[in-house]
């Protein structure tokens, strides 16, 4: 499928159409106006008539983004969003998520720990399946027990 129709199909969920062929009046423009709105947030309106696999790998992450924003979720749960991009691909992702997540609880799990400082306002830090420390990133930046597990000494 191309890009608007992926992210298409989850809209077609959010409005209860997710498995029915024939809707009522009016309700594929609202669809179509949804899609646009979602495609335009995350930049990728311009790909729309682009089939998904000819994306480049930040797009198709991107994309994903959108498809997860289809639905309307309060809750957004990101595994390695930036795992794989290039220094520019995760500043622009880091962008998008931060722009689409506004008003929404965003749970992010992430190794590049800038991406995590600049996107969180609480950061809980795990080591060996152990909370070393929650709290602010500020505060997280600084405990010892982090910056020995995974941030090194300066």
């Amino acid at each position: 499928m191309d890009v608007f129709e992926n992210v298409r199909s989850g809209v077609r969920s959010r409005f209860g159409l997710r498995y029915s062929f024939f809707s009522g009046p009016g309700a594929l423009p609202k669809i179509d106006e949804t899609t646009w709105q979602i495609l335009k947030q995350v930049g990728l309106a311009e790909f729309a008539d682009v089939p998904a696999r000819e994306l480049s790998y930040g797009r198709q992450r991107g994309l994903e983004i959108a498809m997860a924003l289809s639905t309307d979720p309060e809750l957004i749960l990101l595994d390695e969003p930036t795992a794989g991009m290039t220094r520019e691909e995760t500043l622009e992702a880091v962008e998008i998520i931060e722009r689409v997540t506004e008003g929404r609880t965003l749970i992010v799990i992430e190794h590049d720990m800038e991406v995590v400082f600049s996107l969180a306002d609480t950061v809980t830090v795990l080591h060996n399946g152990i909370v070393l420390v929650s709290g602010p990133p500020d505060v997280v930046r600084q405990d010892q027990r982090v910056k020995d597990a995974y941030l090194g000494s300066d």
